[in-house]
């Protein structure tokens, strides 16, 4: 896959149908903390109100067109201005083409520029998300570990793997 075609942007409520694609497909959902988008109005609710206020949210896009999302957040407490962590996801019609590899690179450059604080970004895996764990791995990421019964996760209380990239890591 040729990089200059993968960008990232924030989402547009005229992502609608396209987030529609990929996030109504539940071989995506299953991975993420979101249940499949199953309608145009919750494709465009969830634009509304979660994607499109969050500045660190952004469309992966393929020659403009969104095909996916990264995001960056950080929690509430004093000591979270530190830290942030990541998720992601593309349309399983583009797994395996390092899409996601080059978003999530882009991603974790624009913010430690932008949060010259920031000292940590972590990412949790299911256990048996190994394409993930891959992605991860390939950027530089360190795989601190199994952190048991530690999210429910789509009615179920589950195991996830830790991983961490500090500001001072390089990204491969």
């Amino acid at each position: 896959m040729d990089a200059s075609r993968i960008s990232l942007r924030p989402f547009k409520l005229s992502d609608a149908d396209d987030l529609l694609k990929w996030f109504g497909d539940e071989r995506v959902a299953k991975n993420t903390r979101w249940d499949a988008i199953s309608s145009r109005e919750e494709a465009l609710a969830h634009l509304e109100k979660v994607a499109i206020p969050n500045p660190w949210h952004y469309s992966i896009c393929l020659d403009d067109r969104s095909i996916g999302y990264v995001a960056f957040w950080q929690g509430t407490l004093p000591y979270d201005k530190y830290k942030a962590n990541v998720g992601y996801a593309v349309g399983a019609e583009y797994w395996g083409q390092g899409i996601a590899t080059v978003a999530v690179k882009k991603g974790l450059c624009r913010v430690f520029q932008d949060f010259p604080k920031l000292a940590r970004v972590e990412a949790y895996t299911l256990v048996d998300n190994g394409r993930s764990q891959r992605l991860l791995q390939k950027l530089g990421f360190v795989n601190e570990g199994l952190l048991r019964k530690v999210f429910y996760y789509q009615g179920e209380v589950r195991d996830f793997l830790i991983f961490s990239f500090l500001s001072t890591d390089h990204i491969l």
